[in-house]
């Protein structure tokens, strides 16, 4: 999509509104779990607190990243691809080292990048991915990749087989990713625009790794070439170039000349995206976070907190069937019935550290019915016509004790139907809050299609979305 200046303004308004969804959305998260972040809690939620309490560190940061619109782009790469280099040509001065020796970056380091008076970038530098061994590289590498907003995989050259598997590894953080075609000026330019074709059209295929041998062949399924907003040509740090020099007295030397870098089509490109979709990016990656984080609280409460779930159910289960078999008025027990749902999901709420009103609860147990396919709406309507049955006999019953055995007959049928309603609501609602609520009106995975639902073709997180389909 062209910016013009008729659609820049309605631009900036979608990327504010997506930066207020994502706020809205993790402030709700962290109001859920206020009760674990206050002192003096009794020992049942002072354990799981204990527990939580690196995924609500999270959930705050990502808040606070969100509220200073903060950029983050991470380099990464094999050893000697040039992405110190890269960066330092972005930022127009060489502050991170690089030099012919393999591994002169051994850590994460961050720089600040100001392209212009609108936009604040934290530009992020790895080392090689083929440096560190094991699962120490692959720890600092989904780490990174976890915070960025944005990924440059920088090579410099035909893409191989390690380069490959490193690619698809980062993938799977289901970020935005420029690949950055470095040293162009080493390739004469047949050789150079034949292996930007040949990255153009690998790095649009779907990163589908082999088990076996993560081999070319079987790694990637066909899929559209990458768009030019996602392949880059740069030199970030030409090699010299012998001049030749001419003296006053005759003399003639020659002399190694640095070449400026050549890093302008990276910077537009970067420019253009932070302007079209940049703030949009941010919120997108801060909702992927807080999910992660929301889901790996639920997963701890669940460990923990199983059993006591369970019991619960199993105690609104005989409740809401002694309430509803017991009661001889037809709207009452149905009443009864519903009530007792509603209480059940109040109280699994509790269990789960997730505040819930009556309000809210009403609204996700019409989820729970709606969504159950017509089986428990079949089911309640079941239950309610067996309770006018019920209700009948119980006022004809008299001294008659064949109408008596047929009212404790429609109690109990009554009664099962409520206990199976019961249960199945509230494994329905367990299963939801398990999940942190993620689903809800402002719940991370909600906004996070919300977002996806509203991004225009041909653009970085058009491609991304399509990657995240999966995952929703």
């Amino acid at each position: 999509m062209v910016l013009t200046q008729e659609n820049l303004k309605s631009v900036r308004n979608l990327q504010e509104t997506h930066l207020n969804r994502a706020r809205a959305s993790l402030r709700q998260a962290l109001s859920w779990y206020g009760d674990l972040r206050k002192p003096g809690q009794s020992p049942a939620n002072s354990q799981l607190a204990g527990l939580v309490k690196p995924e609500l560190e999270v959930l705050t940061s990502t808040l606070n990243k969100l509220d200073y619109n903060v950029i983050r782009i991470a380099a990464f790469g094999l050893v000697s691809r040039g992405k110190s280099a890269v960066l330092n040509a972005l930022v127009g001065q060489k502050i991170l080292q690089t030099g012919p020796l393999h591994g002169v970056t051994k850590y994460p380091r961050s720089i600040h990048w100001n392209p212009s008076s609108k936009v604040q970038v934290e530009l992020i530098d790895t080392p090689g991915l083929d440096e560190i061994a094991g699962e120490a590289r692959a720890q600092m590498a989904r780490e990174v990749a976890r915070q960025a907003d944005l990924i440059l995989f920088v090579v410099s050259g035909d893409i191989i087989q390690t380069e490959y598997q490193a690619l698809c590894e980062l993938r799977q953080a289901q970020k935005p990713l420029i690949l950055v075609f470095n040293k162009v000026d080493l390739y004469p330019d047949t050789d150079k625009e034949a292996i930007y074709k040949n990255l153009q059209q690998l790095g649009g295929n779907r990163w589908v790794t082999d088990d076996l041998n993560l081999g070319f062949t079987n790694a990637r399924t066909s899929a559209a070439p990458l768009q030019p907003d996602e392949i880059v040509m740069v030199a970030a740090e030409p090699a010299p170039i012998e001049v030749r020099v001419e003296w006053p007295d005759g003399r003639v030397t020659y002399e190694w000349e640095a070449s400026p870098p050549q890093i302008s089509e990276l910077k537009h490109t970067i420019l253009k995206i932070l302007n079209r979709e940049g703030r949009s990016l941010l919120a997108l990656n801060a909702l992927i976070q807080a999910r992660e984080a929301e889901e790996a609280i639920a997963q701890k409460t669940i460990d923990l907190r199983q059993q006591q779930a369970e019991n619960l159910i199993w105690q609104f289960t005989k409740y809401k069937a002694l309430v509803v078999g017991l009661n001889p008025i037809a709207f009452l027990d149905v009443l009864g019935g519903t009530l007792a749902d509603l209480a059940l999901i109040r109280s699994l709420s509790r269990l789960y550290g997730l505040p819930m009103t009556g309000y809210e609860a009403g609204k996700m147990l019409k989820t729970i019915l709606f969504s159950s396919g017509g089986l428990l709406l079949g089911e309640l309507s079941s239950s309610f016509l067996l309770g006018l049955g019920k209700s009948a006999t119980a006022i004809a019953a008299g001294e008659n004790p064949t109408n008596i055995t047929a009212y404790a007959g429609g109690a109990i049928a009554q009664a099962g139907i409520a206990g199976y309603g019961a249960y199945a609501v509230g494994r329905a609602a367990q299963i939801y809050l398990e999940n942190g609520c993620t689903w809800g009106q402002l719940g991370a995975s909600t906004v996070i299609q919300e977002i996806l639902s509203e991004v225009e073709p041909n653009t970085i997180m058009y491609r991304l979305r399509q990657e995240l389909e999966g995952f929703l």
